[in-house]
């Protein structure tokens, strides 16, 4: 079985930011405490999902800036900006001041295709240009050449009494190194590594063998490798591991019931590939630190890497979270290897 030498060196959570549509500034308020816990904790990194046209955080980079502003030393990221939703330009610029505000704490996670429920939202998104609008990897290229400062306009000068720039200010030093894809298949763990981005997988994947075998850990292996194999900087590549993760240490017998039942229920969506995309999911991990230690150390992909960003169920309680980041922190990340930032 081969192992990685190497121990856990970014410990991170993942949150969507659910709220109640009637009271939506008690959600927000969750999740910057949230992120501001997992700060005091040690956390290394917090990453928000995007949710459009739900009951989770629509802007993360919004949520980000206000994050940026209550906390010093944890990285803040994206996981992940679906770009079918974005303007290139317009992100980059969003993006690059949000760095700046950071420190340079910003992680930009992202990914393509057309936004869900396209046709029923297209009208509303792009009213004159649905037909037309490039949802491939040329989206992101877009937003990596404007991040890295290539030329966003034929002009710069003086005009009258205003300054203009060719490129995206404020410009971020650093910025471009930290952009994430997020990404479930090997075309585009490919397209990562090509083109010098880091990559972040999760607790789905693409099942590309028609007939199987499906091993979610062996499948997810493959895509780091082949993101690594492509990458400038080879195995020193950066690669983000993110599974649904529940310890139950210091959990009440009332919270281990609702956990168990809730990885239960979603088990049997893990035993084959799902939809026409054929997505395979991980089972969730539940379970005392040192018993979902020894599963992750088994598992063939997070042997691989050395940063995780363990996702937070999405339909828990504020307590809930406490506990599981409280857990993380001290009892799973040691087991691991990992030691909090100071």
């Amino acid at each position: 079985m081969p192992s990685t030498a190497r121990p856990l060196r970014k410990l991170g959570f993942l949150t969507i930011g659910l709220f109640d549509p009637a009271d939506p500034a008690r959600g927000h308020a969750s999740t910057l405490e949230i992120i501001e816990l997992g700060e005091r904790l040690g956390f290394d990194t917090a990453w928000l999902r995007h949710r459009h046209l739900q009951y989770g955080i629509s802007s993360p980079v919004a949520v980000l800036a206000a994050a940026s502003q209550r906390t010093r030393r944890i990285e803040l990221g994206t996981a992940v900006t679906p770009l079918g939703w974005e303007n290139p330009l317009r992100l980059a610029e969003d993006l690059a001041t949000v760095d700046i505000l950071s420190g340079g704490r910003l992680n930009p996670g992202v990914s393509v295709g057309p936004p869900m429920h396209f046709e029923q939202v297209k009208g509303a998104l792009y009213p004159d240009t649905a037909d037309t609008e490039d949802f491939s990897y040329e989206r992101v290229r877009r937003l990596l050449d404007l991040v890295r400062g290539k030329p966003a306009s034929d002009f710069s000068g003086v005009e009258g009494f205003e300054v203009f720039a060719d490129v995206v200010q404020p410009q971020s030093p650093g910025l471009g190194r930290r952009m994430w894809y997020g990404g479930g298949s090997l075309g585009s763990a490919r397209w990562a590594g090509e083109h010098g981005m880091n990559f972040l997988t999760s607790s789905v994947v693409k099942a590309e063998q028609p007939d199987g075998p499906w091993d979610f850990a062996e499948i997810q292996l493959s895509l780091i490798r082949e993101f690594r194999a492509r990458h400038p900087d080879g195995e020193a590549a950066r690669v983000s591991h993110g599974l649904v993760v529940i310890p139950t240490d210091s959990a009440s017998p009332e919270q281990r019931a609702k956990y168990e039942a809730y990885a239960a229920k979603r088990l049997p969506r893990t035993t084959s590939p799902q939809g026409p995309a054929r997505l395979l999911f991980a089972p969730d991990l539940v379970g005392t630190c040192d018993e979902i230690a020894e599963r992750l150390r088994a598992h063939a992909a997070f042997r691989e890497v050395d940063e995780v960003a363990f996702a937070l169920p999405f339909t828990f309680e504020h307590g809930d979270y406490v506990q599981i980041l409280t857990d993380m922190a001290t009892k799973l990340g040691p087991a691991l290897g990992w030691r909090p930032a100071a």
